[in-house]
């Protein structure tokens, strides 16, 4: 067997960097974690540092980073490791996802955070495993561009992006990717807490509400992203870049059960799809193990105890999240980072009870109107036009309550 793989795990205290490392746990032969990135959950690293024994840890958030300092704990992990890991702050990931200490990055700290050492491991030719979908939202054609001039390897983590994955031919490149006969690509949703309560119940719903995703767990934007199918609406976008195909090739069906995470249709008629449990695992381990299967730690499906699968076609009545997202599909340069930008901000205030839920499309919707048409032409453009939309959207909000 080749020596094992060099992990940067960027977010690793949250929900995918702990179902990375309990996969990466399953095989000590195959993977060694060089290091561990995190926000400010510094109790959760600091025991992810005793189990993985890494080289590095970042800590992103500069209060959490000060106390970690202050309270000791540099000191208490060498003591209980027998050597002394580097603990650095956010100054320095850029230079961690380009160290030639590196092989594979799994990048998973969640908005447009994530976007900087995604680019980093990129144009340094890393193996970028790719849990950040914001990152392909805001910057898409350049992180595409960056992987295809540095040979970088981008692969993708969501589960609906890696079922698509698993279901294109094996010698697939994005820059032909109209040559493969593919009719369309379908990505899954489940339809969240809410698919089947009254547009008069949505309106009056709760952070606690939004965050009960019935099938996943996930952390508290996601979730409410998965409630408004705002979530869907970035994967549409990330499908966009991640797969090179036109958005009229691209479509979504509600499907409860979670079990058909996504599926490819080819112009013979054939429909080729991915089922698993919904477990985060599952794509991690594809992905990790490539072009090896391996466990990831599962449940298996019995299918027979389903029974059924159900389908439905997407309300853009109850979603009006989603119908944003399409029509932002067809100018993914300048609208995508204003959707992804505006959504952020407002489920902060949602779910900080600042702003009704009904609130998150009202400022979407308006920021779109305002900048949905710039004229992108470089990253640092879509970086200004991330934060001219960050403002804005805060000043849609009554300024008394921010």
């Amino acid at each position: 067997m080749s020596s094992p793989r060099s992990i940067l795990l960027l977010g690793s205290t949250g929900t995918i960097g702990v179902n990375t490392l309990d996969v990466i746990r399953r095989h000590p032969d195959r993977f060694t974690v060089y290091g561990l990135v995190a926000g400010r959950n510094v109790q959760r690293l600091f025991q992810q540092a005793m189990d993985h024994r890494p080289h590095v840890l970042v800590i992103c958030d500069a209060d959490a980073l000060a106390h970690w300092h202050q309270s000791g704990l540099d000191e208490e992990l060498s003591a209980k490791l027998g050597y002394s890991p580097q603990v650095g702050g956010l100054n320095t990931l850029d230079a961690l996802c380009a160290s030639s200490e590196v092989d594979t990055v799994v990048a998973a700290i969640v908005g447009a955070a994530g976007l900087k050492p995604t680019l980093s491991a990129l144009k340094a030719g890393k193996r970028v495993l790719l849990a950040n979908k914001e990152s392909l939202v805001l910057a898409g054609r350049f992180m595409i561009e960056a992987a295809q001039q540095s040979g970088a390897v981008l692969l993708p983590v969501d589960s609906e992006h890696n079922a698509i994955f698993q279901c294109l031919p094996a010698d697939f490149d994005v820059r032909h990717a109209t040559s493969y006969g593919i009719e369309r690509l379908v990505l899954t949703a489940s339809g969240g807490p809410f698919r089947s309560k009254s547009l008069d119940e949505i309106q009056h719903v709760t952070p606690a509400q939004a965050v009960a995703h019935p099938n996943w767990v996930m952390g508290p934007k996601i979730s409410v992203d998965s409630a408004t199918m705002a979530n869907k609406g970035l994967e549409l976008i990330e499908a966009l870049w991640m797969f090179g195909l036109p958005p009229a090739q691209l479509s979504v069906l509600i499907h409860p059960q979670s079990i058909v995470h996504s599926l490819v249709e080819y112009k013979d008629g054939s429909m080729l799809a991915q089922l698993g449990c919904p477990d985060m695992r599952t794509p991690i381990a594809h992905v990790l193990g490539l072009p090896d299967r391996i466990s990831s730690g599962s449940a298996r499906l019995n299918l027979a105890n389903i029974a059924r699968l159900e389908f439905e076609e997407p309300d853009l009545q109850r979603f009006p999240m989603l119908g944003l997202a399409f029509d932002a599909l067809n100018k993914a340069d300048s609208a995508a980072p204003v959707f992804n930008a505006a959504n952020e901000v407002s489920v902060e205030c949602f779910l900080k009870g600042i702003i009704q839920y009904p609130d998150i499309v009202r400022i979407t919707a308006q920021c779109l109107e305002r900048f949905g048409s710039v004229n992108i032409q470089s990253l640092d453009d879509a970086l200004d036009l991330d934060a001219q939309v960050r403002v804005h959207a805060r000043s849609l909000i009554h300024p008394s309550t921010v």
